[in-house]
């Protein structure tokens, strides 16, 4: 028997509950995996509390990655003992996923622990690590270099937010972070790198078709008005890695920025992201985040209480990454 947070409905209501489950319970696949930690994603706070349609099939078990030991496996690529990471591949949403001590999946999800790093160390990474690094890589092959200019990130106290500002200025840009709680957040961001940080009332007015250029890239992660008016920011061909859509799926923009100064809109997905991109880019994050980023932007919670921070992950009360012990 193990310990698993499970989400069921009743009523159209989500009810979240640390439950002993048993490994026959699992669902189907061919490794499965002793989960040593977990980490709190916004679509992972959606999906606990039931605020979005995350979820079609109950019981659930959520978690949309995780990071652990090999206990058995029926593919050749892993044997017992071996250290693994998974994000995406839906799992959490429509497969059993990684708030629970074990998990069953397929072994094409997988990715093997890259050299240097350890569960903990992935899980504070996560998703929201991976598709940060993903975001970086976009901006780069796009052209954006750190001596054209600042690079705006958006919702940069949340998870990908506050990687993607270490990664940046690490890499040597002169990155401005966006965010909603400044006096709160400010100085954890200036201390992962930020140089400066704006109020994004700055950027919620409704957008003119082109505006004064201020970004020679942007990592965005909230979408809606604030992407529409950093789109009309972006000096002439810069580029946009968009990743999320906490402020609102719509955009409200024109085609003017693209047509006239060239900019590039670069859609980022992390949950299909193929094998190979998706080794290359844990490695290169693995790299790349400097000591302090561990110590300075995470916070661990346990099993139970993952229903409490989703609910703050959702009103947007949480900062940085919370990594969940098993």
């Amino acid at each position: 028997m193990f310990d698993a947070l499970v989400l069921t409905q009743q009523d159209k209501v989500t009810h979240a509950s640390v439950t002993q489950l048993s490994e026959d319970q699992l669902p189907a696949g061919d490794v499965v995996v002793d989960v040593a930690y977990s980490s709190l994603n916004y679509k992972d706070g959606l999906a606990v509390t039931g605020t979005g349609k995350i979820i079609r099939q109950f019981p659930m078990v959520p978690g949309i990655d995780f990071a652990g030991v090999v206990s058995e496996s029926a593919d050749p690529r892993y044997q017992v003992g071996d250290e693994v990471i998974l994000t995406g591949w839906g799992v959490g949403e429509n497969h059993w996923g990684g708030m629970a001590q074990k998990a069953r999946v397929n072994a094409d999800w997988l990715v093997p622990m890259p050299a240097g790093c350890d569960a903990a160390k992935a899980m504070m990474i996560g998703t929201a690590g991976l598709t940060a690094m993903l975001c970086v890589q976009a901006l780069q092959r796009a052209g954006v270099t750190p001596d054209q200019g600042d690079v705006l990130v958006t919702g940069a106290s949340g998870g990908v937010g506050s990687v993607a500002v270490t990664l940046l200025a690490s890499a040597g840009y002169r990155v401005v972070a966006c965010s909603g709680r400044v006096e709160k957040n400010g100085p954890m961001l200036k201390q992962l790198g930020a140089a400066e940080v704006i109020d994004r009332a700055e950027l919620q007015q409704d957008a003119k078709p082109l505006e004064a250029q201020r970004w020679a890239g942007v990592v965005d992660t909230v979408g809606d008005k604030i992407l529409a008016k950093a789109l009309a920011q972006i000096h002439y061909g810069g580029a946009a890695a968009i990743c999320g859509l906490a402020g609102g799926f719509a955009l409200p923009t024109t085609v003017m920025p693209f047509i006239l100064r060239g900019v590039s809109l670069l859609g980022i997905d992390s949950v299909s992201c193929p094998f190979e991109k998706r080794q290359a880019a844990w490695q290169e994050v693995i790299a790349r985040l400097p000591e302090q980023f561990y110590q300075q932007a995470c916070q661990q919670v346990s099993l139970a209480q993952v229903p409490e921070f989703a609910d703050k992950i959702v009103k947007g009360q949480v900062t940085g990454r919370v990594l969940v012990k098993l």
